[in-house]
Formats: structure tokens, sequence, C-alpha cells
């Protein structure tokens, strides 16, 4: 069995278990080789609710390892949640292990109030 379609099997083992609302969205993580990207997504209608990546203007300005810039992007997130009044969230790492940049976006989420 090829890498890719191992990581695709945990994804959908995890999706089956995780599910967003409007009141709780899921906040799904996608890490490429150079960016973080993680959005705020209500799977009953099917909508994104807020976005926010490592790509984006004042983070990508910011000096620091791609580690320091996943926490920021998960701070941005948790800022535009608080901003949407959504204080929780279940947290869909894709498939990633919940280690480095995916860890880094969780922790900073979390203190930016978003509790998961």
């Amino acid at each position: 069995m090829s890498k890719t379609t191992q990581k695709q099997k945990i994804k959908f083992r995890i999706r089956k278990k995780v599910q967003g609302t409007a009141a709780a969205p899921r906040l799904a993580v996608f890490r490429s080789n150079a960016e973080v990207y993680c959005q705020l997504i209500d799977d009953v209608n099917g909508v994104t609710l807020a976005a926010a990546a490592s790509a984006d203007k004042d983070i990508a300005a910011q000096k620091g390892t791609k580690t320091e810039k996943s926490k920021l992007t998960g701070q941005s997130i948790a800022k535009k949640a608080a901003a949407l009044s959504i204080t929780t969230c279940v947290f869909d790492r894709g498939g990633n292990l919940y280690h480095g940049r995916i860890k880094a976006v969780a922790e900073g989420a979390r203190e930016g109030g978003l509790q998961f």
C-alpha cells in the first residue's frame, strides 16, 4: 500500500468520527511542504465559516520557522472564530500525526480561545 493511500484511509477513518456543526464547527488542518492551511467547516450545511493560512500576508511577513508560523495560523483562525462568536470546535488533523506543525496549529488555536 502506498503512503498516500495509507494517509487517505486514516483521513477517512477520522472523518467518520469527526463532524462539524454550526455551533461547533470542524477545524480542518491541511499541511503542505511549505504552508499550513486551516478552515472552520460546518458539515451539516456544507459551508466554510472561516479560513486562515500561513501564506496570508500578515503571517508570511513574519520571520520564524514553519512551526512558529503554524502557531500564528492557529491564533489567526481563533481570532476569526471569536469574531463569529464561535468558542468550541472539533479538531480534524487530516490524516497527519498530532505532532510538529499540526500540534502548533492546535496550541495556537487554544491560546486564541478556541476549545476542543
